[in-house]
């Protein structure tokens, strides 16, 4: 079945204000990226828009419908890249006008004589420009997730932008030797792959907002709400992979296990409050400490841990250590009063062959509460060997 030119270009005008209207009503489920998609929508309608104009340009606007109506579709297209920009925090205002001017001088400087060439030509320059720029922010790893419709929506427009650069630079070349057809013959691929691109584009940058919010909500389910560190289900989850990666590699791990000592008597003199500022303040000191390797989790209650891959004990015995000194080096204002909190550290090293982490975890909670019994604020190892064999 062949489709002519005004149907597909009715089909093309049609999805770019569908793709509006759904960008825009997402925008109201995630309110985070909202004007990220309220730009979107804006640059889908600004292209629907300057499609229709260009297919009733004559019509319409006369000997100016050429000009007007490619301006209107550059701006849509400058519009998604600013949009796409926003997501890594980044703007393109000052090149996007820039873009438009230089366009319109181009349009201006062409006059009627030299209209057609500029339509067919030159006006597929700036487009290729726009859609290679937007996938090069697509491709940045800042703002957006790295997920399969990242790398659909860096391939369609890529493909864009190759389409168009083709028009503008191979075209002029092929006419003089293949004929006035040719052109024809690239209306008809633009129009197709025109559709591909307001169809591909739109859902993909949707998927994205999705997998980007659904993200979050991952990582939320796994963070402490009080002190923002991991809570339990990150690190046995993450701390069974690192395990089994050092078993496999034949590294060192070392598992500390963290105690604030005599916390219960805080809460109850001083109110769950101060409790809660002490427990953000250890955490805010223990991850200074262990740095970006280390998986540190609270728990439960005053209750934290650090599994620390590719550390040896005396090493893990340092950390903790410095942990512990800097903990209790803080001072905390309740009542008129100067509390200074202390911590009680369990440490046990994993070997190559080391069981799952509940026993690596269980065998520095034996280490921990020695330390507590012999009065807190310090760090106690568990004799090397002590973990339980594999079964």
């Amino acid at each position: 079945m062949k489709v002519d030119l005004a149907t597909l270009y009715l089909l093309v005008i049609g999805t770019l204000l569908a793709s509006s209207a759904m960008t825009y009503w997402e925008h109201l489920s995630h309110p985070k990226r909202g004007k990220e998609l309220r730009t979107l929508a804006a640059g889908y309608a600004t292209l629907g828009i300057g499609c229709a104009l260009a297919a009733f340009r004559r019509e319409l606007l006369g000997a100016t419908g050429p000009a007007v109506s490619n301006l209107v579709i550059l701006g849509g297209y400058l519009l998604v890249l600013h949009a796409v920009a926003m997501f890594n925090g980044r703007r393109h205002l000052a090149s996007s006008i820039g873009l438009l001017l230089l366009m319109g001088l181009a349009w201006g400087a062409a006059g009627v004589r030299w209209q057609v060439a500029v339509w067919l030509y030159v006006s597929a320059i700036p487009i290729a420009l726009t859609s290679a720029m937007t996938a090069l922010e697509l491709m940045r790893t800042g703002g957006m997730p790295a997920v399969q419709a990242r790398r659909v929506a860096v391939g369609v427009t890529g493909i864009h932008a190759l389409f168009y650069a083709s028009r503008g630079f191979v075209l002029p070349w092929l006419v003089p030797t293949f004929g006035v057809h040719i052109v024809s013959i690239s209306s008809s691929i633009t129009m197709y792959e025109g559709v591909l691109y307001s169809v591909i584009l739109p859902m993909t940058l949707l998927r994205l907002t999705r997998e980007e919010v659904h993200g979050e909500l991952l990582k939320e389910s796994r963070t402490d709400y009080l002190t923002r560190l991991g809570n339990r289900k990150l690190f046995f989850e993450e701390g069974e992979r690192v395990i089994e990666e050092s078993a496999l590699h034949r590294r060192h791990v070392t598992l500390l296990a963290f105690d604030l000592d005599h916390f219960k008597r805080i809460n109850d003199r001083y109110g769950h409050k101060t409790g809660d500022e002490v427990l953000k303040s250890f955490a805010e000191t223990a991850r200074f400490v262990s740095g970006p390797d280390a998986i540190l989790a609270r728990i439960g209650g005053e209750e934290f841990a650090a599994l620390l891959p590719g550390y040896d004990r005396h090493r893990a015995k340092e950390l903790g250590e410095t942990i512990a000194s800097r903990f209790a080096a803080l001072s905390h204002s309740a009542e008129g009063d100067q509390i200074r909190a202390t911590v009680s550290i369990g440490l046990a090293e994993s070997d190559p062959e080391t069981a799952s982490l509940t026993d690596l975890l269980s065998t520095a909670d034996r280490a921990l509460y020695r330390a507590k019994s012999l009065g807190g604020n310090r760090l106690e190892q568990t004799p090397t060997g002590s973990l339980p064999a594999p079964a």
